[in-house]
């Protein structure tokens, strides 16, 4: 079985912090401590930097980070196949989405697989698109929810084009009652968030020839919406975001029509788990039921 040091490195990384991953593994901070600084002395290299608020990964512990937990997944991936042989219904699953998936889709999804594997553990993190893929890539989660393009080094398939929308405080009408053409953006300014700036919504704003001095950021899809509605902007969210947020606004296609394409990635070590089989089974059925037609990954069953 992989060395326990391994499991500690990964806790840290996850942590950037000593004395919390020493918490989550129930080991005490020098016991975590001798670990790292063993691995390190193996190694022959600094894994981490450390600083007063905790720690981070030196250039070569980066490079590092992958190959452990490709060691680590390997072994979780053993132990299922183990448990799958013996017919137990075990084994985690680690799921990350950025957080329109974390609130419309996710909750049922989760909901439908735990009834039908109770012993299988379900983990979510939530993050940005890169962070999303950078965690996948190195093994941090098994599934992650992202858009395009991802990295190549990740089995993606896409899932849904999802339609990007403007929205309007609700006394706003363009001139053509139907959709946002440049002539109705005239001045206003545009309320965002800045994390999804350099992706699609970039795209949407240069057609516009919308200017950054006319852009503010926000924190969060709802915040956006609170502040269209208090008159101070439009917004640009996609249609998955707007599902269940709330406000009194409009929401208008633009004249042309703009997508984000949401994809699934999968670690590739990952990708014969057992229980991370199960999972992308329920995900796929799920969404094949929600969109129909308009569905771009594999069939239902």
């Amino acid at each position: 079985m992989a060395n326990f040091s391994y499991e500690i490195f990964a806790q840290v990384v996850t942590t950037k912090n000593f004395g919390q991953a020493a918490k989550t593994l129930n080991v005490t901070p020098s016991a975590v401590s001798h670990a790292i600084s063993q691995l390190e002395n193996e190694l022959g290299f600094p894994l981490f930097i450390r600083n007063r608020t905790g720690v981070e990964l030196t250039p070569d512990g980066q490079q590092v980070l992958p190959v452990i937990q490709h060691i680590l997944n390997s072994e979780a991936q053993l132990k299922q196949v183990a448990d799958q042989i013996r017919g137990l219904n075990l084994g985690i699953v680690r799921i990350g989405a950025f957080s329109s998936v974390c609130i419309n889709w996710l909750p049922t999804i989760i909901r439908q697989f735990k009834k039908k594997y109770p012993g299988v553990e379900v983990t979510i993190t939530q993050g940005t698109f890169s962070e999303i893929a950078e965690m996948t890539r190195v093994g941090s989660v098994d599934i992650g929810f992202a858009t395009l393009p991802v990295d190549s080094q990740l089995q993606t398939e896409s899932l849904i084009d999802d339609p990007i929308y403007c929205v309007t405080p609700a006394d706003f009408v363009p001139k053509n009652k139907t959709y946002i053409t440049t002539d109705d953006i005239g001045d206003y300014h545009f309320i965002l968030q800045q994390i999804d700036y350099d992706r699609d919504t970039k795209k949407t704003l240069d057609q516009y020839n919308v200017a950054p001095k006319a852009i503010t950021y926000s924190i969060d899809d709802q915040s956006i919406l609170s502040m269209v509605e208090s008159g101070l902007g439009f917004g640009i969210l996609p249609k998955l975001a707007l599902q269940k947020l709330t406000g009194d606004v409009n929401v208008y296609p633009f004249s042309h029509q703009y997508n984000r394409t949401i994809c699934l990635s999968v670690n590739k070590t990952q990708a014969d788990s057992p229980s991370t089989k199960l999972m992308l089974s329920e995900i796929h059925d799920y969404l094949a039921q929600c969109y129909q037609k308009e569905y771009l990954g594999q069939p239902a069953k």
